[in-house]
């Protein structure tokens, strides 16, 4: 199928009259209910179910390989190529499957900020789909619509099946991204988080042409109106810190730095749901309503209560909503130069100290590392003891490329913005995961805020041997004992052999990294 013909069909598929076009939330909803895709629960969220697959597929995203992308792209297990002529094969047997479908379509933006958002166009074969995408990315206004011209296109077909044997792919399931046609497709799966990560690796693509640092964090800005950043894997807290009532929310997941500020690559919230309840996280717990999506939450059959404890169907139970849930949210989500940007590692080896304050070279290192930990039991074939995870930019699976081209321009905003950097150990303290305990949101809370709040800044700092990190000697609302890491294990001896361990294996995953020497100095072992 030529490029022309390509661009033709895929036109149709947004045109036809099985089309349902920029259909509101309510409708959607409607629809949804109508076509069996979910229910209600009892808070009036919709509530869809992704069958064997409730959360990304990495193994299965491809980029294709061409003039376009073959000089730029990273290639290697995060960015697998496939070729152009398969590409085009399997996007025309997908379109054919469309054509035989009731298609939604959403025109949205990826990017608070005028001056750099991506048009993008959404097709999808559910209405829960449309409604996710619709509440999660910018909504263009009612004037806008009638010029907005996508520059990306998704296509989403989980009733699609690939055939590995045919199509190139690895499974049934696919993600493929073509920068040079500009279409996201997307086939096998039901997880609507596809979607929306397809879109942040476009942008992670294109917007570092324009000076912008696409960055893998939430953000949000004191009553001081100064912007603070946290960075974080999943599970690390990066949503539950940003949602502070004490400050208001720009976002929970991406955002870019630009030349003016910080500025939200969606518009609306992705939150994990494991455990949620309204005393511990209450703007994410209130913020769940109609209009919201929750995924693979089990509800009481009785009551059609949402039971957040129950992960039997998987521990990655999320809720979409739009950013304007969240009570005091900043909307449009653009905001200053952030003063103070936080790293945050669940580290269940309880080696890191609870905060940290990080020079430039340690947040270089730190930023390439992206580390957290995986726990026991979490994933299958996994042995008793925590795994370390290192995720370069702490979001490697959407990193087109390379890893150091990121965290040079990270760099070079610390330095213009002269911004402080942290390091927050949201895991275990007293011992590793099956020993020790978890640091409490009460902990991890007065720890940030002592930091944003200008309470660190008068206090004396120690540097701890194990990673030469510097730790305060006390902070407002936390237990003295808690701030150095070693003080809080029974056995000293104990925590020194887990701290050389885990330094050992910082060294090793930092050895694929062709940094600068003083980044490099800037690791555990090096002092």
């Amino acid at each position: 199928m030529a490029s022309l013909l390509i661009a033709e069909a895929v036109q149709t598929l947004a045109s036809g009259p099985q089309v349902h076009a920029n259909t509101p939330v309510v409708q959607l909803i409607e629809s949804a209910l109508q076509r069996g895709e979910g229910r209600l629960a009892a808070n009036g969220a919709f509530v869809a179910y992704t069958g064997s697959r409730t959360g990304r597929s990495p193994k299965d995203k491809f980029t294709v390989d061409d003039s376009t992308t073959h000089t730029l792209v990273d290639w290697g297990k995060v960015n697998q190529p496939f070729s152009p002529e398969r590409f085009e094969a399997l996007l025309e047997r997908v379109v054919e499957h469309m054509r035989e479908r009731d298609l939604f379509v959403q025109d949205l933006y990826s990017g608070a900020d005028p001056a750099y958002r991506l048009p993008i166009r959404i097709i999808t074969e559910y209405a829960w789909h449309a409604l996710f995408v619709r509440q999660l990315f910018v909504r263009p206004e009612p004037s806008e619509l009638a010029a907005h011209v996508p520059e990306f296109t998704v296509i989403a077909a989980p009733e699609f099946e690939a055939v590995p044997e045919r199509d190139g792919t690895r499974t049934g399931a696919f993600i493929l991204a073509d920068f040079t046609r500009k279409i996201i497709l997307i086939g096998g799966t039901k997880y609507a988080g596809e979607m929306k990560k397809s879109i942040f690796g476009v942008m992670n693509f294109l917007v570092p042409q324009r000076d912008v640092l696409p960055m893998h964090c939430s953000a949000n800005v004191g009553a001081d109106g100064v912007t603070a950043l946290f960075f974080g894997l999943s599970g690390t807290g990066k949503t539950t810190l940003s949602a502070d009532p004490a400050r208001r929310l720009i976002g929970d997941d991406e955002h870019g730095w630009s030349a003016t500020g910080i500025f939200n690559f969606e518009g609306g919230c992705y939150a994990k749901c494991a455990d949620l309840s309204e005393e511990k996280e209450p703007q994410i717990f209130r913020a769940i309503r109609f209009g919201s999506v929750l995924e693979n939450v089990v509800l009481d059959p009785a009551t059609r209560e949402p039971d957040y404890t129950n992960i039997q169907l998987t521990e990655n139970t999320r809720v979409a909503y739009p950013v304007g849930y969240i009570e005091n949210a900043v909307v449009p989500g653009i905001g200053g130069h952030p003063s103070n940007v936080m790293f945050l590692a669940a580290d269940a080896f309880g080696v890191l100290p609870p905060i940290a304050r990080l020079t430039p070279d340690q947040a270089m290192y730190h930023f390439l590392s992206g580390y957290t930990a995986k726990l026991a039991g979490t994933e299958a074939g996994m042995g008793s003891d925590p795994v370390p995870e290192f995720s370069a930019a702490f979001g490697a699976p959407f990193l087109p490329l390379a890893p150091l081209v990121y965290a040079e321009m990270l760099g070079k905003r610390l330095k213009q913005h002269q911004a402080a950097c942290w390091l927050v150990n949201t895991g275990w303290s007293g011992g590793k995961f099956g020993v020790g305990k978890r640091m409490s949101i009460r902990v991890s809370r007065a720890l940030v805020s002592a930091a944003l709040n200008g309470h660190l800044e008068g206090v004396e700092f120690v540097k701890e041997p194990a990673f030469g990190l510097h730790i305060p000697v006390t902070c407002p609302d936390v237990p003295p004992e808690v701030l150095n890491p070693r003080n809080a294990w029974a056995d000293k001896d104990a925590y020194d052999r887990q701290a050389a361990d885990l330094a050992a294996r910082f060294e090793a995953n930092f050895q694929q990294f062709d940094a600068p020497e003083a980044v490099r100095a800037a690791g555990p072992g090096k002092r």
